[in-house]
């Protein structure tokens, strides 16, 4: 049975780990995502969940919390932001190099500092090769059913690997919206039950948990993640195509918004695709030919499918809400010219690093792209690829 209801991004994400039920939930708060182990809170004070929550003293401690008890063989969850995440930089490196499935809601926002607790996502952004399976998500309804998603893709065999949930700090996770919510019978049926193969509580099978690990074997067990990365881009679609059959809404890897016959495109990440599907509608409206590219998964990157989407574009224009400070672009526009290079497409590509600290990203921004990129046509000149939008005293 279906259920409509109004929810607030945060509020989406909370439900579905009450959903999901997890052995373990061990959190700290940080805006803007205090919220989702606040309302979880509620559900195992009221013994709508039999999860063990740890309120921890810190996020470096809620990461090795939900190590621990990953490790043990428990289902572990957890949410956090920004500087939250930054703390727990060793403890994301070593959740991933031991193969823990682990679960995180991450509720993108600027990294301090100067200290700003409004959406960008260079919290994600400065993880983006540490290990962890990013999903992106546009909407709240798409919080939702990434969660949803999440466990069945990060605990199967050949991935092994924990995941990120990625939605924009106040943008979805404050803002309220219609959503459909699939009933809990449904649910733990479609997410299933953690029954890890190795775990140290298994008194049959004494094993040790993160171990010394010096030149005789590491490489071959960097490797061996680097694998799981690429397994998890089938295993995703796979996943993603058992949702759809139960719920009806689909998702692949990438999601294609009026490219079959567009001359120029834009690619973004998380809500500001909303913002960009609307300006397209726009811009077709004055018969001008406009697409958009949403990456909905950035870890794997799917470089091959954002090729093929691209192939037939004139000109294209990459959106970063996150600047690399690299002198050469922002961490999405090197990945995707990247993939274009290595798949031999040749199409003009530039850059625009936008929104940084919550900076608002309106239509007439997103027009000005546009119009951007139907002069790189017209001309044949990019003249800088490296550009900024909206930000005052260098718009170009």
């Amino acid at each position: 049975m279906k259920i409509r209801e109004r929810l607030s991004g945060n509020e989406a994400a909370a439900i579905a780990m009450k959903q999901i039920n997890p052995d373990v939930v061990a959190a700290f708060p940080i805006t803007p995502s205090t919220e989702i182990p606040q309302y979880f809170s509620t559900f195992v004070s009221n013994g709508v969940v039999d999860t063990e929550f740890i309120a921890v003293e810190s996020e470096h401690s809620a990461m090795s919390a939900c190590i621990g008890a990953q490790a043990a063989g428990a289902r572990a969850m957890t949410a956090t932001s920004a500087n939250g995440l930054s703390l727990m930089w060793e403890m994301i490196y070593i959740a991933s190099s031991l193969r823990l499935p682990i679960v995180m809601s991450l509720v993108n926002r600027a990294v301090s500092g100067p200290l700003n607790i409004h959406n960008d996502h260079s919290d994600a952004m400065g993880v983006r090769d540490s290990g962890w399976i990013q999903l992106f998500s546009e909407t709240n309804q798409e919080a939702y059913d990434n969660l949803l998603m999440a466990h069945k893709i990060a605990e199967n065999e050949k991935v092994l690997l924990p995941l990120m949930v990625c939605q924009d700090g106040f943008i979805t996770s404050h803002a309220i919206e219609n959503i459909v919510l699939e009933d809990d019978d449904t649910v733990k049926k479609f997410v299933g039950e953690y029954k890890p193969k190795h775990y140290l509580l298994n008194d049959k099978e004494p094993i040790a948990v993160g171990p010394l690990d010096l030149q005789s074997y590491l490489f071959e067990h960097k490797r061996q993640q680097a694998e799981a990365m690429k397994n998890a881009k089938q295993v995703i679609i796979d996943v993603a195509n058992e949702f759809e059959k139960l719920t009806g809404r689909k998702y692949g890897l990438i999601e294609e918004y009026k490219l079959e016959d567009a001359d120029i495109a834009i690619v973004c990440m998380n809500s500001t695709a909303g913002t960009a599907k609307h300006t397209a509608d726009i811009m077709r409206n004055r018969g001008i030919k406009a697409g958009v590219l949403k990456i909905r998964v950035f870890r794997p990157f799917p470089s091959i499918e954002i090729a093929n989407a691209l192939k037939n574009i004139k000109a294209v224009a990459i959106l970063d809400k996150a600047d690399s400070l690299n002198a050469v672009g922002g961490p999405l526009f090197t990945d995707i010219t990247s993939a274009l290079y290595v798949n031999k497409i040749n199409i003009s590509a530039v850059n625009y690093i936008y929104g940084i600290g919550g900076r608002d990203t309106t239509q007439d921004d997103i027009e000005k792209v546009y119009n951007d990129l139907q002069k790189i046509v017209e001309t044949g000149n990019i003249e800088n690829p490296y550009r900024y939008l909206g930000v005052r005293g260098d718009d170009k």
